[in-house]
């Protein structure tokens, strides 16, 4: 029997910061149940250290140049590959959506729909900001309450947890969940904003942590010269000290939104418990990418490849058929998902397909410490350019294997080598190291080899001009 599948993905939540899986200073009671009940990926990776891109990646098992899904201002979805809802759709699931889409541009506009992406219900929000026509869900349920979104999102940290905007997908979600489906297993997808910048969690979650509350930052002094050094180079920020933005009081806010959205899974959960359909279902726990927040003096993302910002928590759990309480140390990809679920659904794959199917590792079948040899990620032209946004409209590649990672900044004869297993904090540079040289030509080789079998096979990108 299929599973109904629950989906939750959340915004720029970074790989440490769940309890159960190493993080003693943040508390996760609900992410860790899910540790508990299922398998955990420790070392799951994006394909991209921004939104658009990602989840064009992880929406249809391809990476996001092959799909041509490489940029945040996407006009339109360039339906270059089916979507996962799409597919799971059309074998007969009922597929909802609550929350971000964000395959296509939503700044000030509500995004466009693709041409066909399977959901029956669509209830779209991407950011809890009032500046969005008709259309957009969040803003129209807080109206339909007897409440002023523009007043109410003036003061972020006043808004009451029952008319927050993740709240709101929370209960959107569980009337799906709970609804009629007419006999078909059901597919819900709720993508959450949060814990994505601003870093505005309700006040009494803000009020759970204190600067002293959380872990340092990754930084060093050199950090700044190696910073200065990529200043040509994409990203929200420019380099500064942590101190200098107060990067632990940003860490811990940080920390209190994930524990909000920690305990919106636990109202999820008992749904589930209550509606009898726990086990039947399988539940994804994810985040598209991370969120350097202080790491190496800089906030927010960008084109940069540290571990804060492209390994993220990735979680199976269906009870009775996926492993229980196991933590996988293997490379997983984000692109892995999507034959994950078709296999589980027993669904053809489509004529091109990326990533490697999980299930084998989830049921016991496989190795849980073995998936793939190393993992990739891309950034081009992601955040858009031009004189109004001061990006240049960077290009860059990374890939990691069991103990390196490989950075090229294209066109700037930058890159960028760690040693993960000596250097995690990814401090040392090794790209000029004359006793490195036989790796980094490795893996240029294994980077252009893995470029090149990304076929391109869609349509061109249509980007904002």
């Amino acid at each position: 029997m299929r599973p109904n599948i629950l989906w939750i993905c959340t915004d720029q939540q970074r790989w440490d910061t769940i309890h159960a899986l190493g993080n003693d200073h943040i508390r996760t009671p609900n992410m860790d149940r899910l540790v508990n009940m299922g398998t955990a990926f420790d070392r799951a990776y994006c394909q991209s250290p921004i939104c658009t891109p990602s989840r064009a990646s992880f929406l249809t098992g391809l990476y996001p140049s092959t799909v041509h899904g490489t940029t945040n201002g996407n006009v339109v979805w360039d339906e270059a590959a089916p979507l996962i809802t799409k597919m799971l759709a059309d074998a007969g699931y009922d597929c909802g959506l609550v929350g971000k889409f964000h395959l296509a541009g939503g700044w000030h506009r509500v995004e466009p729909r693709p041409q066909d992406d399977g959901y029956r219900v669509f209830e779209w929000s991407h950011a809890p900001r009032n500046d969005w026509p008709e259309g957009h869900a969040w803003k129209e349920w807080v109206e339909a309450k007897g409440h002023d979104l523009g007043e109410l999102v003036k003061k972020p940290h006043e808004i009451p947890v029952e008319l927050h905007r993740e709240y709101w997908c929370t209960e959107r979600a569980i009337d799906f969940i709970e609804g009629d489906h007419n006999d078909k297993p059901w597919m819900m997808t709720i993508n959450y904003y949060y814990p994505h910048p601003p870093f505005d969690p309700p006040q009494e979650y803000l009020d759970r942590y204190t600067a002293d509350d959380v872990p340092d930052v990754l930084f060093r002094d050199s950090d700044i010269e190696a910073q200065q050094r990529l200043a040509d180079i994409d990203f929200q920020s420019k380099v500064r000290h942590p101190d200098s933005f107060e990067a632990k009081k940003a860490k811990a806010a940080y920390y209190g939104m994930i524990e909000f959205l920690d305990d919106l899974t636990g109202m999820l959960l008992e749904s589930l418990e209550r509606t009898g359909q726990l086990d039947n279902t399988l539940i994804i726990f994810m985040s598209d990418h991370g969120e350097t927040i202080g790491d190496h003096g800089l906030l927010f993302k960008g084109c940069r490849f540290y571990e804060g910002l492209v390994r993220v928590p990735l979680m199976f759990v269906w009870p009775g058929q996926v492993q229980a309480g196991v933590v996988s140390d293997a490379l997983v990809e984000l692109t892995d998902i999507v034959p994950t679920l078709l296999d589980i659904c027993d669904v053809a794959y489509p004529d091109k397909m990326m990533g490697c199917s999980l299930w084998p590792i989830l049921t016991g079948q496989a190795d849980p410490q073995q998936h793939r040899d190393h993992v990739r990620c891309e950034y081009y032209r992601t955040l858009l350019p031009g004189e109004e946004t001061g990006f240049e409209g960077s290009y860059a590649t990374m890939i990691r294997d069991e103990r390196y990672k490989l950075v090229v900044y294209h066109g700037h004869q930058l890159g960028e080598l760690f040693d993960l297993e000596n250097d995690p904090g990814e401090f040392v540079n090794l790209w000029d190291d004359p006793a490195s040289a036989d790796v980094r030509f490795r893996l240029l080789l294994q980077s252009f080899d893995s470029l090149a079998f990304a076929v391109d096979y869609g349509t061109r990108q249509i980007l904002y001009s």
